[in-house]
């Protein structure tokens, strides 16, 4: 049975989507501070906005062995990269990046598993 917004968690991909999430910690957290000086974003909204999609980010990256939890943190993580565009436009461009690396990434992991299925299916035959 596929499942067709996991990847196996034996996939080299999962490593690059780890990686992604990592940076997009540290992207999430550095924007708290462009929010509060150049936006003029209020503190606590920029921290409880950026902080909240860091933490979802981290802890997506923390459950990536667990597949059924890890990759739907992943997407929200995402949504919630680009949504900060919101209260700073320059998130849109960013979080875009991040989700498009997160999209190649996971795409590539999906063609992996479907190439190793069809030649493990050839050395059955």
């Amino acid at each position: 049975m596929t499942r067709p917004l996991l990847l196996d968690a034996r996939n080299p991909m999962t490593k690059v989507l780890l990686s992604v999430l990592l940076f997009e910690v540290i992207c999430c957290g550095l924007a708290i501070p462009v929010m509060v000086t150049i936006e003029e974003v209020p503190t606590a909204t920029a921290a409880i906005v950026g902080g909240a999609v860091a933490l979802l980010a981290l802890v997506s990256a923390a459950v990536m062995r667990h597949p059924a939890v890890g990759y739907p943190l992943g997407w929200l993580t995402q949504v919630g990269a680009v949504a900060m565009g919101l209260l700073t436009p320059g998130m849109y461009f960013v979080g875009g990046l991040f989700a498009g690396l997160w999209i190649i990434s996971f795409v590539l992991g999906k063609r992996l598993e479907r190439l190793t299925a069809s030649s493990q299916d050839a050395v059955a035959d």
